[in-house]
């Protein structure tokens, strides 16, 4: 849609070609986990550090970034990003999971291409990054947690880009 030549892969030759590389993100912490040693892409998404590739978490795929989840304690998760991922509290008046249009608060405008202060995005979890030395934008649904994150090459949405209309268009481009 945004013009740009796309391989869906899981092949470890393929990945490490790539010019940029997406982890999207739907499901659980733990099968998430399960799938990337069932097809042995840690390693491969490591290397993708080592060699410096550009890398795009998105939701489930911003959250395995990290060391653990509340979601399936005791599975570690890739640790490139020092943490832990936690639950949504239960609060009276919220949906969990959190589901629609939340605006991003506060940015650190080298993450993204145009001012997302203010704007809204899509958003569908119920697990959460507390702000951290890697947030680059954050968002407040019964408390503040993290919209984006940034470490060297890695990037990362907790919300969804492909469901955030012409602000997540913006980013991918």
């Amino acid at each position: 849609y945004i013009g740009e030549d796309t391989v869906v892969s899981r092949d470890k030759d393929v990945i490490l070609s790539a010019d940029k590389v997406v982890l999207p993100g739907v499901g659980s912490f733990g099968d998430a986990m399960e799938k990337l040693r069932d097809y042995d892409l840690i390693d491969t998404i490591n290397k993708v550090v080592e060699n410096n590739t550009p890398f795009l978490g998105i939701c489930l795929g911003l959250q395995l970034l990290f060391e653990s989840s509340d979601e399936t304690p005791g599975v570690e998760g890739l640790g490139i990003l020092k943490g832990e991922v936690c639950r949504i509290p239960d609060q009276e008046g919220f949906k969990i999971p959190h589901m629609g249009w939340n605006s991003i608060e506060r940015v650190d405008s080298h993450m993204f291409p145009v001012d997302l202060e203010g704007k809204y995005v899509y958003f569908v979890h119920s697990y959460y990054v507390p702000e951290c030395k890697y947030t680059t934008a954050v968002t407040d649904y019964i408390q503040p947690f993290s919209a984006a994150l940034h470490k060297d090459n890695f990037y990362a949405t907790q919300f969804h880009l492909e469901k955030s209309g012409k602000v997540g268009e913006s980013i991918l481009t």
